[in-house]
Order: C-alpha cells, then structure tokens, then sequence
C-alpha cells in the first residue's frame, strides 16, 4: 500500500474512532446532565418540636401560600402563643419562682440574619419581636425591659402572661418549691419551628417560656443562636428543646449544621449532637434533649436522649406526628 493512501485511511479511521467514542461518552454522561430525584428541590416543609399540631399546619399552609420561609414559621408559632393552654409558650405559660412569666424567642433568616429577645414579660409575640430586633434594630439580642419597651415602640400590645390558672398552679408550686426537671413532663417543651419554602430557602424560630418555675433571670438555650436554633441555607437547619442548660453547653444546634456540612445526613448529625450532650453530663438520665433538623435537599432528622419526644412534619397538605428515635433503650 502506498504511504499517501494508508496515511489517508489511518486518518479516516482514526476520525470514526474519534467520533464515535465522543457519541459514546456522551451517551454515557447526558444522563449526569439531569438532577438527580435526591437534587430536585423539594415541596415546601414545616417541621416542628413536639406535638404543637396547629402551629406546623399553621407554617405548612402559610408555605403553600408562597410565603416565605421565616414568615411562616413566625405564623406558626404564634398559635401557640396565644394558646392559653400551652403552659410552656407564650401567654398562659408557667411563670418563674417569684410568679413573673418571662419569655424568650430567636428567629434566624435564609440570609443568615438574626434577631432575638430574653427575659420579656407583657408581650405575646415574641418570634415575632425577635424579627423586629432583627429587621430594625442595628442589634442581634434586647433583653428585659428594653425588649419590653422596644415592643411597644414597634407597636405590639401590652398583656398579662400570667393566667388563673398558672398562677394558682404556682402558689400550690411555692408550698414545696420542689424544682426537678421531669423528663418530657411540659416544664420546658420549646416549640421550635423549622422552614423550607417553595424557592428552596430555610428559616427558622424558636420560642418559649423556658424552665418552669426557674430562677428570676434564667434564659436557657431557646434564644441563643447557634445553640437553641442555627441556620444556613446553604447547608440547613437544626433546632433544639428540652433541657437548656445541656443544650447551652453543646452548641448543639450550630453542631448539627456543621456535621451537615461535612457530609452527615440530619438524622446522623442529631444523633451525633445527643451522643456529644450524653458524653459530657454524667447525670444524662435524669434530663430530656433533643432535636430536629432539615437540609437543603428536604431530609430531616430527629434525635433525642429518652423515649417520648415527637415532631410534627407538614408537606403536601399532609400534617403527620413522627415519633423520634432515642439514646437511651434500656430505660
């Protein structure tokens, strides 16, 4: 064979060779051009502490109304505010051991902004004063009467918190004064409420009354950012309840984000989050923790150290009580 003609057809066979390895490699890599069902953005979700059944249908129905995710769960947590019922949040909670109710609240945004208030008596609507710290305040954190007097300046009402009834329950309290933690008795049951709306981002608050019958002053862990509540909507989002003061010392809900970010699933990292609680306190079985957590994909997670601690989970119209897996199994 001449070298001009074998040069031509070893080009020619080269450039079919060629062409048809670029078909191949294309037909194997156009399926990786499409997002993968696990990728796609999920319908909005609210999650919740507890079994607080409105509050989430409240924030789950407010996101299928497009709202936004922080505003949603403003929504939803304030159902429990103002349910006199709920000895634990909001107005009819249990009142500290000198008969004063004080409440707490954070909120934290898809932007990484953040608000909250401490010690607040005679406002109902603390998730949402906490807003108010973090969308017209240069501030982070207003305790006590300044917070107090802040609410009235953005024009929330003044109210008694203490009811009929809480306060007859605290004057047959102080005929002991008897304080111990009860393990998932409502003496300390946060509502913490956990967003993702229809544009994918992820709020979230967390409100409370705290520790009944606590010392005049105590906040536990449910206002502080990072430890009651964190937020990244590039990541996602945990939220704590039980004890405060074992979850104060964790840092447990900034924990969990960060064991998200490096690769753990939010049930993992919950899991993860107790066990570091659990390694620290010698005196673990004597007190609840526990949270809830959310990524960017949808997944959640929730964790607790004892039986009996359940969240709410609303998506697609759906409102379904989920109980938690728990540390300690031979209670």
């Amino acid at each position: 064979m001449k070298r001009r003609k074998f040069l031509k057809n070893a080009t020619l066979s080269t450039v079919a060779l060629t062409s048809a390895a670029t078909i191949l490699a294309c037909a194997e890599e156009s399926p990786k051009t499409n997002i993968s069902p696990t990728k796609l953005k999920p319908s909005p979700i609210a999650i919740c502490t507890w079994g607080f059944v409105d509050a989430n249908a409240e924030a789950g129905k407010a996101l299928s109304k497009n709202a936004k995710a922080l505003d949603a769960a403003i929504t939803g947590v304030a159902t429990e505010e103002a349910d006199i019922k709920n000895t634990t949040v909001g107005k009819g909670a249990t009142p500290n051991r000198d008969g004063q109710v004080t409440l707490d609240a954070c909120v934290m945004d898809s932007n990484g902004n953040c608000g909250s208030v401490l010690c607040v008596e005679n406002i109902v609507h603390v998730a949402a004063l906490a807003k108010q710290v973090m969308t017209e305040t240069p501030h982070v954190i207003l305790a006590g009467k300044g917070a107090e007097e802040f609410a009235y300046q953005q024009g929330f009402k003044k109210e008694n918190l203490l009811t009929q009834d809480r306060k007859k329950a605290w004057e047959e309290w102080k005929k002991t004064s008897k304080y111990q933690p009860i393990i998932n008795i409502e003496n300390h049951d946060t509502i913490g409420l956990l967003t993702l709306d229809i544009e994918g981002d992820i709020a979230g608050t967390c409100t409370t009354s705290g520790l009944a019958y606590k010392m005049n002053g105590r906040v536990g862990d449910s206002p502080i950012i990072g430890s009651g509540l964190f937020v990244d909507n590039d990541i996602g989002a945990a939220v704590a309840t039980g004890l405060g003061e074992a979850i104060l010392k964790s840092v447990g809900s900034f924990l969990i984000v960060e064991l998200m970010r490096q690769g753990k699933t939010p049930q993992e990292a919950c899991e993860e989050a107790i066990k570091r609680i659990v390694s620290k306190n010698s005196n673990y079985k004597e007190f609840q923790a526990a949270f809830i957590a959310i990524n960017k994909a949808g997944e959640i997670g929730a964790y607790c150290i004892h039986k009996g601690f359940a969240y709410m989970k609303y998506q697609d119209g759906e409102n379904t009580r989920i109980e938690a897996d728990y540390f300690v199994k031979d209670a």
